[in-house]
């Protein structure tokens, strides 16, 4: 079964049966003299079909026995990269806002329990621009949130969301993401640097292609002399099935067979290189390191 704007709507449906916003961890890493943190927007409640639709029905109910996953519903955390070197303070993402699901758009909180107002990102970095990570642009007023911040987007996801035939070409559940993306995205348009594959868009930070969840979804590499780690949004996408079995494609990917693509690649390099992932959907603040699991999968250890 594909996912229909129905079966989504259902998840969002379920949303406000949860009561208060739950306590969501963050997590911390130094990165040479340069500090990295997550930061939370609250979490999704989604139909587990959103995930699951694709995948073998036999072979998934293990791993979701396993990690005590229902097949139903999902809460994802949604953990924002909070980027501090002294002279930047980047934001990667900007969470959901208050459009999406009460039980998200909790960032501006969350900024201001370390200290931070949203004038005081002087950038915004996204990954992609579906709701969860770029709704939460626009303030009360429909001006931008973060009105210091420079904003950046990989050229090809920017050029996707800007094109007035994506709403007629991604189909009818989406075709909202595709409203709101471009809605947010014409109030930056002054103030938005468009960038490519492997560019230093910043110093210390390199931009990653990964596409599949999104046609131009973009990871990045943060770098401070030897010490590294890896923001790869929604490219890995949960802590269970996507590493368990990343050869699985999963609903919530616009091309599937690319997603998986850019999966193991990113599952790869994260477990031959023992470097930090911050996964904007990964439990306990988003923030860990990738092991095989001494299969053909991967698991997923919290910071």
């Amino acid at each position: 079964m594909t996912l229909t704007r129905r079966s989504f709507l259902n998840g969002l449906a379920l949303a406000p049966t949860l009561g208060a916003l739950p306590s969501v961890a963050r997590a911390d890493l130094n990165l040479g003299t340069a500090s990295l943190t997550t930061v939370s927007d609250g979490q999704l409640v989604l139909p587990g079909s959103f995930i699951f639709d694709p995948m073998p029905k036999s072979d998934l109910s293990k791993i979701l026995t396993e990690f005590a996953v229902s097949p139903d519903r999902l809460t994802p955390e949604c953990n924002l990269a909070l980027y501090r070197d002294g002279q930047n303070t980047v934001l990667f993402d900007v969470g959901s806002g208050p459009d999406f699901m009460p039980t998200a758009g909790t960032v501006v909180d969350s900024l201001a329990a370390v200290g931070l107002a949203p004038d005081d990102i002087t950038h915004v970095i996204f990954t992609h621009a579906h709701p969860d990570h770029i709704w939460g642009l626009l303030d009360e007023f429909d001006e931008p949130l973060f009105y210091n911040a420079t904003y950046f987007m990989g050229r090809k996801e920017w050029d996707y969301w800007w094109n007035p035939e994506t709403v007629q070409s991604i189909g009818e559940a989406r075709a909202a993401f595709a409203v709101g993306a471009k809605r947010r995205m014409m109030a930056i348009e002054g103030a938005v640097e468009l960038f490519e594959d492997g560019q230093e868009i910043l110093p210390g930070v390199a931009a990653l292609s990964t596409p599949g969840h999104t046609p131009g979804h973009m990871a990045f590499e943060l770098r401070q002399g030897n010490n590294a780690a890896l923001i790869v949004g929604d490219a890995i996408g949960n802590h269970h099935v996507a590493f368990r079995r990343p050869d699985w494609q999963s609903g919530s990917d616009q091309d599937g067979p690319l997603a998986v693509k850019s999966r193991k690649m990113l599952l790869d390099r994260l477990a031959a290189e023992h470097i930090p992932v911050i996964g904007f959907h990964l439990p306990d603040g988003g923030m860990g390191r990738v092991a095989r699991d001494g299969s053909s999968g991967y698991q997923f250890i919290t910071a």
